[in-house]
């Protein structure tokens, strides 16, 4: 009887895991009068309300790389939220036209926590987020969006950027940031690492709660495999960075939403 018991337990076990799957959608919405497309995903097997976690993309716009990380933090029990900073349909075709849409947003940060606030309100509108739990993460251009997000002091648990410029012309002042703060950064990392002194001189000064977490070797863009494998063009994937760096924030996020 006992081993029938256990044999019918572990055949619902099995059923339950092949119905689970993860969804993913358009998730309009808007900022003033422009039309923005984000991308949602959930893990349909799950019951009720659980944590929520943007997802800001690189300077190119939202594409398959950030929807794929929302899908990834689906599959680990949370609603994952790829943003869209640009407008619906949105996409650079080419280093130029990425330094023009993000450019906009560099010399404007109210503009750009704007934005940001509007991707955050869809998130904690959406019936199966548990509003008193969301975090913000973000990827280049995402990981800048991600701590203005952090530094407009927006109610989260916590923000992650990974190889994200770190200067602001906005700095946080004590009492500002609510959110932990994890900066994920390649040792390498010409674009962004210049930025790091002035970050942790603003961190201590604002008495947040921050972690900087540098892999050596690592240039810009280390978790993107679509930057290549040449490190001296300055972006390069790195897959032990890429791992490390997302089972680091896989903690991360555990702490924060515990």
């Amino acid at each position: 009887m006992k081993n029938l018991t256990i044999l019918l337990f572990s055949l619902l076990l099995i059923s339950h895991s092949a119905y689970a799957k993860v969804i993913g959608q358009p998730v309009e919405y808007q900022h003033g009068d422009v039309a923005l497309e984000g991308y949602i995903a959930y893990d349909d097997s799950i019951e009720g309300k659980r944590p929520g976690v943007i997802v800001a993309h690189e300077w190119t716009g939202l594409n398959d790389y950030s929807k794929s990380r929302a899908e990834q933090l689906a599959a680990l029990g949370y609603v994952g939220f790829a943003i869209d900073m640009y407008g619906k349909g949105i996409q650079a075709k080419d280093h130029e036209e990425a330094k023009k849409y993000s450019g906009l947003h560099r010399s404007d940060r109210n503009f750009m926590r704007g934005r940001a606030k509007a991707a955050l309100d869809t998130l904690k509108a959406n019936p199966l987020v548990d509003t008193s739990k969301i975090a913000a993460i973000g990827y280049c251009f995402g990981g800048t969006t991600a701590l203005e997000m952090a530094r407009a002091g927006f109610d989260l648990k916590g923000v992650a950027s990974f190889h994200g410029a770190l200067d602001t012309p906005m700095f946080a002042q004590p009492g500002d940031i609510k959110a932990k703060i994890l900066v994920l950064q390649g040792g390498a990392d010409t674009f962004t690492l210049n930025g790091l002194p002035g970050f942790e001189d603003e961190m201590r000064k604002a008495d947040a709660d921050w972690k900087v977490v540098k892999f050596e070797g690592a240039v810009h863009s280390f978790t993107v495999p679509a930057a290549g494998n040449d490190p001296s063009k300055g972006r390069a994937y790195h897959a032990d960075a890429d791992k490390q760096s997302w089972e680091i924030l896989k903690e991360f996020l555990r702490d924060v939403f515990k």
